[in-house]
């Protein structure tokens, strides 16, 4: 009977999830402002790649001695954190064996069966104290160290912060949507024959084949999605199956770079590290642009409604 009410309550939460990206929820507590912390976009897969070798280097070997959370209820109820915050218990007394990544998910993986599922989607901030310096107030989740270093997780939008055993990591929808058999943007099956396969006959638009639960490669969001779009020369309203050859090359193309550029440059500027550093990557097209002037061919970058949420595109450049 126990075993089957926590069955149910990991499926509601998982419920919740479901519907993540119709939530527009805005989940930051009184004091905590966006721009108190600076705007910090989606992380998504290069941030969450560079933050989980960061946090592989630095937790690996680490022993979890006491948790502290605040400021969750909001997150508690929407399920983007556990409904019971005594599954934090479990993180203690256990060890860091390794901090691993995909898509937009991290995955830090404790001794005994244990693991601390991140996905700071629509904005967060995971960061790395050292014992002697200080940690500010603003945070969601706090794991303390035997060694008195501390991980903290601040969400500014909304993500996931889940202390899951492995046994209920099949139920957790970011784990099952980004650890699948889905294409990552730099795995060696993510080919361009490959992609090229995925989008023919696909009558639906490109948003929905590049972002969400059925994108043919995971890990990238909105932000990725404006940026590779308006490099390629597509309008992001365009059918999957109406690209020519040469714009699905393009396209892929244009995957690639945006990837190994965010990856050689620490992520987007909005982002900060596990050390407190900025990246420096910076789009060319992205959220904010409307209203100025394409540097390529001199239109007026405009803004439109598409899947549920907002685009930014060139009309004289993407076609």
């Amino acid at each position: 009977m126990f075993s089957s009410l926590i069955k149910r309550i990991i499926l509601k939460r998982s419920s919740v999830e479901a519907n993540f990206s119709r939530l527009t929820v805005d989940i930051v507590k009184s004091g905590q402002s966006r721009r108190g912390l600076g705007i910090i976009l989606s992380v998504e897969f290069p941030e969450a790649h560079i933050l989980s070798q960061q946090m592989d280097r630095e937790l690996t070997g680490k022993q979890v001695t006491v948790y502290t959370l605040q400021h969750y209820t909001k997150l508690q109820n929407l399920g983007f954190i556990n409904m019971y915050l005594s599954d934090f218990e479990r993180l203690c007394s256990r060890t860091v064996e390794t901090v691993i990544s995909r898509g937009n998910v991290i995955q830090v993986k404790f001794s005994d069966a244990m693991n601390l599922i991140l996905a700071p989607e629509y904005g967060g901030i995971i960061l790395f104290h050292k014992k002697e310096h200080p940690i500010s107030e603003k945070f969601h989740l706090k794991l303390g160290f035997t060694d008195q270093t501390a991980l903290t997780v601040t969400l500014t939008g909304m993500g996931i912060i889940h202390a899951l055993a492995d046994s209920e990591l099949s139920h957790s929808y970011v784990y099952q949507r980004d650890f699948s058999q889905t294409a990552s943007p730099m795995d060696e099956n993510f080919t361009l024959d490959s992609f090229s396969k995925a989008l023919l006959g696909k009558n639906v638009n490109l948003k929905t084949m590049l972002v969400g639960k059925d994108a043919v490669v995971t890990g990238l969001g909105n932000s990725t999605f404006q940026d590779v779009t308006y490099r390629a020369g597509i309008h992001p309203k365009r059918k999957a199956s109406e690209l020519t050859e040469a714009q699905r090359r393009k396209l892929y193309d244009a995957i690639r770079l945006v990837i190994e550029q965010r990856l050689q440059l620490g992520g987007k500027i909005q982002f900060i590290d596990f050390y407190g550093r900025r990246g420096g990557y910076e789009p060319a097209m992205g959220s904010g642009m409307a209203g100025k002037i394409c540097k390529v061919c001199g239109a007026e970058v405009v803004k439109l409604n598409l899947s549920g949420g907002q685009c930014c595109i060139c009309p004289g450049c993407q076609k």
